[in-house]
């Protein structure tokens, strides 16, 4: 397989250098830090990359400062209490993008989040305790215990709160093939996500970089 420095290499000279390279990498948080993550947040956070899942992101982060006030905050004890009224009212909603199958994932979403927490005593915590060399398996609980959160959704939710992940968009994808990586286009299959989360091992070891940053590193090479 292709060295980590090779596609390094490549992305320095796309985008200007390690300054230029630098500002395209995204913030990493530490596990005490996601340790402390409320549950609100996490669910927050499960809500927005739902709602922009397939429809215009823009848009929705328009609108999320009216998400948080019509969904008071996001509270998991209070969503999973809603009552089938309440989730119509919700849905019908002017204030955010109505669409009530997004709004009963939340509902979900707010009862995944507490059975994890019963479980691990956060969601935070169970995240952050997660081992760093099977994010694939993470991200098939999210798939699994989630509502709407397989694919890039899960994957996005826990970059954007500080995990240190991959997300295996097109580019990351094109770039892992060019390396040398057997797996298909849309590598949802078992074999191919192991093949990915291999590949991610490797670089991390070669490299000492958070899987984040070669996820990054990996999209602006192509």
């Amino acid at each position: 397989m292709e060295a980590f420095k090779t596609i390094l290499d490549r992305a320095r000279k796309r985008h200007g250098g390690d300054s230029g390279l630098q500002a395209h990498l995204p913030d990493v948080r530490s596990p005490a830090a996601l340790k402390r993550t409320r549950d609100d947040r996490w669910l927050a956070e499960m809500t927005r990359c739902t709602f922009q899942a397939g429809f215009v992101w823009r848009v929705i982060n328009q609108k999320w400062d009216d998400f948080e006030d019509v969904f008071f905050g996001f509270p998991p004890e209070k969503i999973v209490l809603l009552s089938p009224e309440q989730i119509d009212r919700i849905a019908s909603n002017p204030r955010i993008v109505r669409n009530r199958q997004k709004v009963l994932c939340v509902q979900a979403n707010a009862q995944f989040i507490l059975d994890i927490g019963k479980e691990h005593g956060s969601f935070g915590r169970f995240v952050a305790s997660w081992p760093e060399d099977d994010h694939i398996g993470l991200f098939n609980v999210l798939k699994k215990r989630g509502a709407r959160l397989g694919g890039m959704t899960g994957q996005r939710v826990l970059r954007s709160l500080g995990k240190d992940t991959f997300i295996v968009t097109g580019d990351v994808v094109r770039c892992l093939q060019r390396a040398g990586v057997d797996i298909r286009d849309n590598p949802t299959s078992a074999r191919d996500l192991k093949r990915v989360q291999a590949a991610f091992n490797q670089w991390h070891e070669e490299s000492d970089r958070p899987y984040s940053h070669i996820s990054r590193i990996c999209a602006l090479s192509v």
